[in-house]
């Protein structure tokens, strides 16, 4: 009897956990690559894993597991249109950083779940509970208090930190839309159409930036093939986080998954610990404990909320009323990233 089922794939919680495990992997192995091989060139691997994005995601067409949808000029300029903003949000984060300290760009980071929630209700006409806003507290103040230390910055790099937040925030709720909205595109569809554009501009932004010029004396002087394997390794890591993190948006929300990237930066911390053997303060440790906390909190609201939905919806279905799915299609959540 096979372990994966229709139903289990077709599990939030399943999704969010991969989503979970593969972004712990590929954040400690990013370091890993730009440490211990001396590799510090962001946009390049940026343009590796958008490469193995395309590559991977024209593969899994050509075998047959999900097929394109026909776009219009319109559908097409939007594709268009989320890759500069992926590729541009990318940028903001880099520049950003060397404009101010890494623990005010972490706090700052974290509240794209506000900003998240801002635009559903401005854009979307979502409506949230009490319940959510309070649930959100304690996950922020945790990343806050986990990343303490040294909160300066600059004015251009303050503006630039905030709107790479709010940017985010806009991904993640236009990734979630393309995919439940009247697109309905695949996850792997949705790669397909954004990756090789994503990687053409990262290319362009590497180029720009003089990064390529290193990136080929590189080449020259420490590629090996073990460096070459370690670097596909990482694109194709890459490439099913992208895919998973594109299903556990479409199964759950958009605010789910910022929380989730709220939790998972935090987890993060709790294994850069234990495997590069750091130090944390007792401020950190509350963070910590705090943000995990909040995560479970706001899981368990979600989850007694959606139930609650589903009694109401499966009442009216009964009466024939009728329910159109897309109405709530981002405030559902099928919950616990």
């Amino acid at each position: 009897m096979s372990l994966i089922t229709p139903k289990c794939l077709d599990s939030s919680m399943m999704w969010l956990s991969l989503y979970f495990f593969l972004n712990l992997g590929l954040t400690l192995y990013n370091k890993i690559i730009m440490a211990m091989f001396q590799f510090p060139y962001p946009w390049t691997l940026t343009a590796i894993h958008t490469l193995c994005g395309s590559i991977g995601s024209y593969l899994f067409w050509k075998l047959g597991i999900f097929k394109p949808t026909k776009l219009g000029d319109r559908e097409s300029m939007t594709m268009i249109i989320f890759s500069v903003l992926y590729t541009i949000n990318i940028a903001i984060s880099n520049v950003s950083l060397n404009l101010v300290t890494v623990p005010f760009h972490q706090v700052v980071r974290a509240m794209t779940p506000v900003f998240t929630i801002m635009l559903n209700v401005a854009f979307l006409k979502t409506s949230y509970s009490g319940m959510v806003y309070v649930s959100l507290i304690p996950v922020i103040a945790g990343v806050a208090f986990a990343t303490f230390g040294d909160y300066s910055y600059t004015t251009m790099g303050f503006i630039l930190t905030v709107l790479g937040t709010i940017l985010a925030a806009v991904k993640t709720v236009v990734t979630n839309r393309v995919q439940v909205g009247r697109l309905k595109l695949h996850p792997l569809d949705l790669l397909l159409r954004m990756s090789p554009l994503a990687c053409f501009q990262t290319m362009l932004y590497s180029y720009a930036t003089g990064e390529i010029t290193y990136v080929i004396e590189y080449c020259h002087r420490n590629l090996t093939f073990g460096v070459f394997l370690a670097l596909l390794l990482n694109g194709i890591i890459a490439f099913f986080l992208n895919v998973v993190s594109f299903t556990a948006n479409k199964k759950t929300s958009a605010l789910t998954m910022t929380v989730a990237g709220n939790v998972k930066q935090v987890l993060s911390i709790i294994l850069a610990v234990i495997i590069f053997d750091l130090s944390i303060t007792a401020t950190n440790g509350l963070g910590i404990i705090l943000t995990l906390a909040g995560g479970a909190w706001y899981s368990n609201v979600q989850l007694k909320e959606n139930r609650k939905k589903s009694k109401i919806h499966a009442g009216e279905s009964l009466l024939g009323t009728g329910i159109d799915k897309n109405d709530n299609e981002l405030s559902n959540i099928k919950t616990l990233h």
